[in-house]
């Protein structure tokens, strides 16, 4: 298992690997949040000394998500129906981290419009 550290290093390359993702820091130092056309779709932070992901979710899978895994919170300052926490603990596999990114990223670019889609192409 790798450290925590790059954990986070090898989550925010894949965030970042994603068509048109960069980083913001519209809250100050922290937390680094990711965006796509100016759209967030995820942010890391570190909350009581453990590193979050916070991403978007379709509804459904907010509350099967928070009642089937500890480690997953409904989203820390944002809307709890709609984005999850999840702390970086090492108790979920770097790939079901990297597959919720992907949907939330998924999920942002499905609501920006035809020009802004095709764009990121």
């Amino acid at each position: 298992m790798k450290s925590t550290s790059d954990l986070v290093a090898l989550i925010d390359q894949h965030l970042l690997s994603q068509s048109g993702a960069v980083i913001d820091y519209p809250f100050g130092p922290e937390p680094t949040v990711y965006k796509v056309a100016g759209k967030m779709f995820a942010w890391i932070a570190v909350r009581e000394d453990t590193p979050v992901l916070t991403v978007k979710a379709a509804p459904a899978d907010v509350e099967f998500l928070v009642g089937e895994f500890p480690s997953i919170t409904p989203g820390y300052h944002m809307n709890k129906r709609h984005w999850i926490t999840i702390r970086m603990d090492g108790q979920l596999q770097r790939g079901m981290l990297e597959q919720l990114a992907s949907a939330s990223y998924h999920l942002v670019v499905s609501g920006l419009s035809k020009a802004q889609q095709s764009a990121l192409k």
